[in-house]
């Protein structure tokens, strides 16, 4: 359906689907992902100087104390509070720059980098990084700023940051804006399409790019910092922006993003994941009071395509808008269509009672509550150390894995009945792993799933099965590979195969504790 963008008013609480184009004429001729332009630089192209957005722009600068840490603040603009949330993890506030000052015609915006990343302090504290720390970050910036309610705006992980403060300080939320947000679930969100419109000549390109950068850096002593942005920069300019964007960004602002959009402390990324990855919000928001409105690009590409659908049916009481010509930044790719409907939203905030809230609270607790009662709650908490895997062999029952289609839980489970060597269990886990592999139709997935099978009949002393199993692995003849880093092991499926059918597996010990 294509509504103008002055017939996209309808409730915030009630469900609604809504797909927007636009008719602006300076984004249409732009090149897109669609033309599939193949374009890669004949060596490294070095990044113009280019000053931070902020020294052009009426914002107010100040730090504030978190709690072991300060965080970098800026703000603009009155009006209802609307804090933005960066995405990553790792990004920063600096990609919201210029964009979001049209928005304070009608808010008071509050921009923030999150501990560990860009102009605030990398310090982790005592627990390190933690999406609850961020959480507690963001709700002291609260209290500091003198702040009762306000509007959330969460952008890619920020849209997962977002949500999860929303289920710890609801009455503190005015309303909820994701915006090609993380929805935080345990399911699988399709293949993504990240590289679908990228040429294997820039993809060649970026690959010789990055030795070579990893050369000069050796070489020159260069810090981590100069070489990503060295590398950001180089692989934006050979097409790697078709990753995320549907419009090719100029090239200043490829010089941007290399700068000053991806500033973080040594495996935040990582770090941030992992403790991301032990939350499911699947259900938390069936009762939700606070005005909800979702944001997607039609040719977002960070997941499969179902994702926005896997989002919506999670807020079924928010309004979803997709975006037709727009990927994952919607607020720069169409800022009329965006901001068209962020101000409907903070223009017409409707007040939630303290009745509502309390009774949002007790749905979050029996939410809350189930959520951390589950298997899959305790694969992701354990961990992938050898404590971890005791923890999970002593609860294992077989029943979990017909309840379970979501490979990297199911290869957890094999690893920790691997670890305490229970191999025939252990086997059972990986057999079902490569009936979900052929499911979902994965051969990368198949093709971890029997050479662990092989393994597993290895120690088991079947070496005949073993060798079917490598076997299979070689006539696939894939060139891709896994990687499992508390074995250090690290291999492509068919070469490493085929060296399995001359020397059998020996057993390697888990090296985290």
């Amino acid at each position: 359906m294509t509504v103008s963008l002055r017939v996209c008013g309808a409730l915030l609480i009630s469900a609604a689907v809504v797909s927007l184009t636009t008719s602006d004429a300076l984004t249409q001729e732009r090149e897109t992902v669609l033309d599939r332009v193949v374009h890669v630089e004949d060596g490294i192209r070095e990044i113009p100087e280019t000053p931070r957005l902020e020294s052009g722009l009426d914002v107010s600068e100040r730090r504030i104390d978190v709690g072991g840490a300060e965080l970098y603040v800026e703000e603009e603009g009155t009006g209802v509070p609307l804090v933005l949330i960066n995405g990553g993890p790792g990004g920063t506030h600096h990609y919201f720059h210029p964009w979001f000052s049209r928005a304070a015609e009608f808010a008071r915006i509050i921009y923030y980098d999150q501990r560990g990343t860009g102009l605030s302090d990398f310090e982790p504290g005592e627990a390190g990084y933690s999406v609850e720390q961020a959480v507690a970050d963001l709700d002291a910036m609260r209290i500091a700023l003198g702040i009762e309610k306000w509007v959330l705006l969460g952008y890619s992980y920020g849209g997962f940051l977002a949500q999860y403060y929303t289920t710890m300080h609801p009455e503190h939320v005015a309303g909820l804006v994701l915006v090609g947000a993380s929805p935080g679930l345990w399911v699988d969100l399709g293949h993504s399409r990240q590289r679908d419109y990228l040429s294997d000549l820039e993809a060649g390109r970026m690959r010789a790019a990055r030795e070579e950068l990893r050369a000069r850096r050796a070489d020159e002593g260069w810090s981590r910092g100069e070489y990503l942005q060295l590398l950001i920069y180089n692989n934006f300019l050979n097409g790697d922006w078709k990753r995320q964007h549907f419009y090719k960004p100029t090239p200043e602002q490829f010089a941007h993003i290399a700068l000053y959009e991806w500033v973080n402390d040594a495996n935040f990324n990582s770090i941030m994941n992992q403790s991301a990855q032990k939350v499911d919000l699947a259900g938390a928001f069936d009762n939700n009071p606070i005005p909800t409105l979702l944001l997607e690009g039609k040719w977002d590409l960070t997941w499969g395509d179902g994702k926005p659908t896997i989002l919506s049916r999670n807020h079924p009481r928010a309004r979803m808008v997709v975006i037709e010509r727009a990927g994952h930044p919607v607020f720069s790719e169409h800022p009329d269509a965006f901001f068209g409907e962020l101000e409907h939203l903070i223009r017409n905030v409707r007040p939630v009672t303290s009745s509502e809230i309390e009774a949002y609270r007790r749905h979050l607790g029996a939410w809350r509550a189930a959520w951390h009662s589950s298997p899959r709650y305790l694969l992701r908490a354990a961990g992938v150390g050898t404590s971890g895997s005791q923890q999970i062999a002593e609860a294992y029952s077989r029943d979990w894995l017909e309840a379970m289609r979501w490979t990297p839980e199911l290869l957890r489970i094999g690893f920790a009945l691997y670890d305490t060597e229970q191999y025939e269990e252990a086997l059972g886990a990986f057999v079902r792993v490569e009936e979900v592999g052929v499911m979902e139709g994965r051969e990368d997935d198949q093709a971890t799933a029997l050479v662990w099978q092989g393994h597993l009949l290895d120690l088991l002393e079947r070496r005949d099965e073993a060798i079917a199993r490598y076997q299979r692995v070689v006539d696939m003849d894939l060139s891709g590979g896994a990687r499992h880093d508390q074995y250090g092991l690290v291999y492509s499926y068919s070469p490493y195969a085929a060296e399995r059918l001359q020397t059998p597996f020996d057993r390697i010990e888990n090296a985290q504790p």
